[in-house]
């Protein structure tokens, strides 16, 4: 994608809205922070951090779990870092329970859900295997009855005993992310996967396809395939490694990136990024784990990993090599981290607690000079 800068950007820091969310969500985005400023202290550079409020918390306090003022401070600052909410066990969306993902996707037009999944060579997988790809999953439409309409909601019933749900699939949609599949490999492997179920849903996959097929045409040097959803259920663990970038619609994505992460390691491990044009917001894949918050043993490294992304994201868009090489550097300090026994989290099968493990990546980092 082309830079929204007329030259590099030089700027030395970069200003970040921290929003903790539920659950484990403070205790992962406090581990998230330090080593994003050890990170971008090494490169030279530093993070401002505004804390926001959301979630139960915000409930609590102004009436709604989403308030306003939160987004205009996503859309004014270079990214967002967005701890796990317990969005299930909110109250009805009349009541104030909103679902803070699905706002900001919705009103930053973040339609991009990227989701790498690959293994680590010293962490044992349940496969055995090695593979590294990426789902690229479309972030606003589908099924998702919260983030589908401009008013009123996806999911609606006529009567107590009937409830329906309207699926939305628009050409421009589909085009913008399986667009943004093609791009990423052309960075990679060079192949893409379109995932569907048209052989049932004719229409709105038939669509899904058809705009694929058009965006295909701008990329003649990248492999292209279709597959059917099941069929790509199966050969992620079959042949995990035949992928390189799967691109598909929401609900496709969601579960397909968590069967993918979990057979790389552990769902613990699940970095995403959610992308748009101008603004990102790093994400978690996993949830807010309740039965553990206060613990200190939740795995931080699928937050702090979402947060990498969103430096490489920045770097990019400010052709800073700083940017992007603190990001690397994070990644690398994970998987040295989760290659020894000791630094693992319970998910992961070891005993290290979120202090212990954030303490064993920020080391890492310094290992590098």
């Amino acid at each position: 994608m082309t830079s929204r800068y007329s030259s590099p950007d030089r700027r030395t820091t970069v200003d970040l809205i921290v929003l903790a969310g539920d659950g484990i969500g403070p205790e992962i985005s406090a581990a998230t922070v330090s080593v994003i400023e050890s990170a971008l202290n090494r490169s030279g550079m530093s993070a401002t951090f505004t804390h926001g409020t959301i979630g139960f918390a915000a409930l609590e306090a102004s009436g709604t779990t989403m308030p306003d003022a939160i987004v205009d401070l996503a859309r004014a600052a270079d990214g967002v870092i967005l701890g796990p909410v317990s969005h299930l066990d909110y109250p009805p969306a009349t009541e104030g329970g909103v679902n803070p993902s699905g706002v900001l996707r919705r009103k930053l037009d973040l339609y991009a859900n990227i989701r790498p999944a690959r293994t680590v060579d010293a962490l044992p997988n349940p496969l055995g295997k090695k593979f590294d790809l990426v789902i690229a999953r479309e972030n606003t439409e589908g099924f998702y009855a919260d983030r589908t309409m401009y008013a009123g909601g996806g999911e609606f019933m006529p009567t107590e005993d009937l409830a329906l749900a309207v699926r939305k699939v628009t050409r421009h949609g589909s085009e913008r992310i399986v667009r943004r599949a093609f791009d990423l490999a052309s960075n990679r492997s060079s192949k893409v996967t379109v995932v569907h179920k048209a052989n049932v849903l004719r229409l709105s996959d038939g669509l899904f396809l058809e705009a694929a097929r058009a965006v295909r045409q701008d990329f003649p040097a990248v492999e292209y395939e279709e597959l059917l959803v099941d069929a790509v259920a199966a050969l992620l663990i079959r042949r995990p490694e035949s992928f390189d970038v799967i691109a598909t619609t929401n609900m496709f994505g969601d579960i397909l990136s968590d069967e993918a992460t979990e057979l790389s390691g552990s769902l613990g491990l699940a970095a995403s990024l959610n992308l748009g044009d101008d603004h990102a917001v790093a994400q978690a894949q996993h949830g807010s784990a309740p039965d553990i918050a206060g613990r200190g043993i939740a795995n931080p490294a699928s937050l702090i990993g979402s947060a990498a992304m969103l430096l490489s994201w920045l770097g990019d868009r400010r052709e800073d090599d700083r940017l992007r090489a603190a990001a690397h550097s994070i990644h690398r300090a994970i998987d040295r981290a989760v290659s020894v026994p000791e630094t693992r989290t319970a998910d992961l099968h070891g005993s290290a607690t979120t202090e212990r493990f954030t303490l064993a990546v920020i080391d890492q980092l310094a290992l590098e000079g």
